[in-house]
């Protein structure tokens, strides 16, 4: 039947001629009126397909202690009509949670297999993907372990794929997270992130992130091999996809004995395409990863190499984003020499004269982070910064005076630069520089300007949590 055929149906006496068959028809007829509603289950008036749910919950629910055949196969002929219906709508689907399809469903998955199995699966990932309550059903009801169970022994890829779609739907749920630890079934959530729909990989790259919250979940799915899935699907095409998997990363590189790990798979060029996007989110997402990854010498100096190329070639908020990444590695004492040595002074130089305020801001604060290391000072002075800084500090813009001013600072205390720099001294945003942190260091003695640098171990996993 095709569409322009279905509108010369009378669906009601349809109906009818249903529900006689179902209440008093033979095994057969049972099964052909059942076959005959999933395909009109494309069709027919939503109203209609509504009145048919209750019939066919009583077929899936028949308690079938014998073992019989027959009805197995009435029981399949159901399953499958059911999900072919809940297709249709989300109000469908509600309705077969409220008939309680999910745990008539779960109660004859464990006693199936084949292709039994399979509609079953089917049904069941339709059934709690579009209704939130028969999802809390499977959750809270033993579903869990029954999926698992059947994970456990199924080798028929198309049903397994369905198993882990359903566990990536559960796994969003803190108490099924739970579940699954005490079960040790996080190896199925990892799988679950390169098998099935795109939809359903996003989900389980989500809940690995949700499991990478805590240093133990973090060690175990780095353990379990999920970094190369979820570095594969940062490579989608999608962005909603990019970020949750982007930010996964992030979450579980906190796991600093796998940074290196994560860089080898091909992370870091992703990070930068999500740096030179247009969502403030990928930026985010990429520069607190960047921030991390950086712990490591060889990650560090391939991303300041990309820094370097966006702040040549990327528009002026990708380059306002990477030089926020530069001020932000410049804060990490293990970084600073693999900033001062990539070449990127001169590209914040110019930046410094002819980017947008926002790029300046950034450029400026880069520099002042920087100037609280000696050799950076020379560094620095060596590219023409000072008298740069000198003119910023009567510009109009109160971030980058104050950030010219804390830089100035630091050269004035240094005597090597000391008198190329004293003329400065009655300068109104010099001096109120000078003197607030002359304040910061009377109120902080144990945290004083001139360590105001982390030092954070590159492989001891206590530092980052």
């Amino acid at each position: 039947m095709d569409e322009s055929e279905s509108g010369d149906i009378d669906w009601e006496n349809e109906l009818r001629n249903f529900q006689n068959a179902i209440a008093t028809g033979t095994k057969s007829k049972r099964i052909k009126a059942m076959a005959m509603l999933a395909r009109y289950s494309k069709h027919a008036p939503e109203h209609v397909l509504a009145r048919t749910i209750p019939f066919l919950m009583v077929i899936l629910g028949h308690n079938n202690r014998s073992n019989d055949s027959a009805n197995f196969s009435l029981q399949m002929a159901s399953a499958y009509c059911l999900k072919c219906i809940a297709c249709r709508s989300d109000e469908l689907v509600t309705q077969m949670g409220a008939n309680g399809a999910a745990q008539l469903l779960m109660n004859l998955l464990p006693h199936s297999d084949g292709m039994f199995l399979k509609v079953l699966v089917k049904c069941l990932l339709v059934v709690v993907g579009f209704c939130n309550t028969s999802r809390a059903v499977v959750a809270t009801g033993g579903g869990l372990g029954i999926i698992v169970n059947k994970l456990s022994s199924c080798e028929d890829r198309e049903i397994r794929r369905y198993l882990l779609e359903i566990l990536s739907l559960l796994a969003l749920r803190r108490n099924v997270r739970r579940e699954i630890v005490r079960l040790d079934a996080l190896h199925y959530v990892v799988e679950a992130v390169g098998v099935g729909s795109m939809v359903s990989r996003e989900r389980a790259c989500q809940a690995i992130g949700m499991f990478g919250v805590t240093r133990e979940g973090r060690r175990a799915v780095v353990e379990l091999g999920a970094i190369l899935p979820v570095v594969e699907l940062f490579c989608s095409r999608d962005h909603t996809t990019k970020l949750v998997a982007g930010n996964t990363l992030g979450v579980i590189s906190a796991y600093v004995d796998c940074i290196r790990s994560i860089a080898q798979a091909g992370a870091i060029p992703l990070y930068s395409e999500l740096l030179e996007g247009g969502d403030p989110s990928g930026k985010d997402i990429a520069e607190d990863a960047f921030c991390v990854l950086a712990v490591d010498e060889a990650n560090a100096i391939e991303i300041v190499g990309h820094l370097v190329r966006i702040m040549r070639d990327g528009d002026n908020e990708a380059k306002s984003a990477a030089a926020n990444v530069v001020w932000d590695l410049s804060t990490y004492n293990h970084s600073i020499p693999v900033v001062r040595d990539s070449g990127v002074i001169p590209v914040l130089v110019e930046l410094l004269g002819s980017g947008s305020n926002d790029v300046k801001e950034n450029v400026s604060g880069a520099f002042s982070q920087m100037s609280y290391d000696r050799v950076n000072r020379i560094a620095l002075s060596d590219a023409g910064v000072v008298p740069i800084f000198i003119d910023l500090l009567h510009d109009d813009f109160e971030e980058l005076r104050d950030n010219a001013a804390e830089a100035l600072v630091n050269f004035y205390e240094d005597p090597l630069y000391h008198d190329s720099v004293s003329h400065i001294i009655d300068v109104p945003s010099f001096r109120s520089m000078q003197n607030r942190l002359a304040q910061l260091r009377e109120t902080n003695e144990r945290a004083p300007v001139e360590r105001m640098n982390i030092d954070l171990p590159a492989w001891n996993s206590d530092q980052i949590t």
